[in-house]
């Protein structure tokens, strides 16, 4: 038996163990109907000529004679089979996907920080080379690149703090002033709407924020569970952040150590062509992330807008997430600029939020991320909505570098199976030609 236990136990552990094969056998030893007494089916008989002669049964006489059908497979036609076969396998393959989804998802206080961790290690290993390149030991350097990665990302949040909350009483005084503009432009402007319909929906914005009041706090509830789960998750990144930039290399070669020794070799390389394409990748991200700041931070300056540099941080950041990224933080950008300076300032900083999408999306995109990456435009937008829809920002910011990995990691690996194929073919061919008789002269 291949299976043990009562019931379903017992038939899903023989399929298991036993496969496919096992389960076509025992179809064909099933009998769809029961033979008449005395009827004899031979092994090699054909269906269509099935012997009604009684015969004589002197061991157990009035027993039916039971028989097997060995064709069953002629029944089934060659593309029920091979649909079949290809049916089971992307089931198995959906299957076994859903379940690391769940387990990441479940982890999910665990994987995001190991993966922020991973994209952090990208952007500073090579700063942690180049110091071991001018004679620094690895553990030394290491702990120099984490020190000044964290001292540079302490002193720019601490810069974005402070000029927040210097910025923010100005904000408030412009804002006032701000509203009025727009709320005359509303009623004297092409739109012409009048004075009663923007009162209207004052007074709904207002009665909605008092009914939902019991929504807004607990949701302010939840942001505070929410900072407290950042803090931890940011101290974990810290953590394991050190430990890549330390022993990564050590870590990796454990890792592929515990697979099959015939599938080392193939894994060795098609990780080592993953980093080497998330390390590319997160160079032009950060390089295109900078540019983006540059030209929308310098608009906002130019024409005054309050908290620039807070907003030109935030357009820094939400760089990281490729096409949409730069474009809402651009809409952020404006809003401010309407709210807080008038529809004409607003105009100006569209105009030039729109000149630096064109710059990225037609220039740094094809030029930087496009040899990065290597995936078609439409990739990245699906993969950037399946990573909303599954884990929120977080999955928008880790969706494409975790498909630029996969895609080079699988590229390697179908690359090398067709080598191995044609070297195998080659062989055969080579072994057969040397075994052909030389001919008599």
């Amino acid at each position: 038996m291949c299976g043990s236990g009562p019931g379903p136990l017992r038939t899903i552990g023989s399929f298991a163990s036993c496969g496919f094969r096992q389960l076509v056998q025992r179809a064909e030893s099933f009998q769809p109907f029961p033979p008449r007494r005395g009827v004899v089916m031979p092994d090699n008989a054909d269906h269509k000529t099935i012997s009604t002669e009684p015969v004589d049964t002197p061991a157990h006489p009035g027993v039916p004679v039971q028989y097997s059908v060995n064709n069953i497979r002629n029944t089934v036609a060659p593309g029920m089979r091979i649909a079949a076969a290809w049916s089971w396998r992307i089931i198995v393959v959906l299957a076994a996907t859903a379940l690391v989804v769940y387990i990441i998802g479940f982890m999910s206080e665990l994987t995001i920080p190991i993966a922020i961790a991973l994209l952090l290690s990208a952007l500073l290993t090579p700063l942690k080379n180049f110091l071991i390149r001018k004679g620094l030991g690895a553990s030394i350097a290491a702990i120099v690149v984490f020190v000044c990665g964290l001292a540079a990302g302490i002193g720019l949040v601490t810069l974005v703090v402070r000029q927040f909350i210097s910025g923010a009483k100005d904000l408030s005084d412009q804002v006032s002033g701000g509203l009025g503009k727009v709320q005359d432009w509303l009623v004297t402007g092409p739109l012409k709407i009048s004075q009663d319909q923007i009162d209207s929906a004052t007074t709904s914005i207002k009665n909605s924020v008092v009914e939902n009041k019991d929504s807004l706090t607990s949701g302010a509830l939840n942001t505070a569970t929410s900072a407290g789960h950042l803090i931890t998750g940011f101290v974990l990144v810290l953590f394991i952040l050190f430990f890549f930039l330390r022993d990564g290399s050590v870590i990796w070669h454990w890792l592929v150590g515990i697979t099959p020794a015939q599938s080392r070799v193939r894994l060795r390389g098609a990780g080592e062509r993953a980093w080497a394409t998330l390390t590319g990748y997160v160079r032009a991200t950060v390089l295109v992330a900078f540019v983006d700041a540059v030209g929308i931070g310098l608009g906002l300056v130019i024409v005054g807008v309050p908290l620039a540099v807070p907003l030109t941080a935030f357009v820094f950041l939400s760089s990281f997430i490729p096409i949409i990224g730069a474009l809402l933080s651009g809409i952020v950008a404006v809003l401010v600029a309407l709210v807080a300076l008038g529809p004409v300032q607003a105009v100006i900083i569209l105009a030039v939020v729109v000149a630096v999408q064109q710059l990225e999306g037609h220039v740094l995109q094809p030029i930087l991320l496009g040899r990065a990456v290597s995936l078609h435009p439409l990739g990245v937008a699906l993969s950037i909505a399946a990573g909303v829809i599954a884990y929120g920002i977080t999955g928008a910011l880790l969706a494409v570098p975790l498909v630029a990995c996969m895609n080079a990691a699988i590229k390697f690996l179908a690359g090398e199976s067709r080598a191995m194929s044609t070297a195998s073919t080659a062989s055969a061919s080579s072994i057969s030609t040397v075994s052909q008789p030389t001919p008599a002269p």
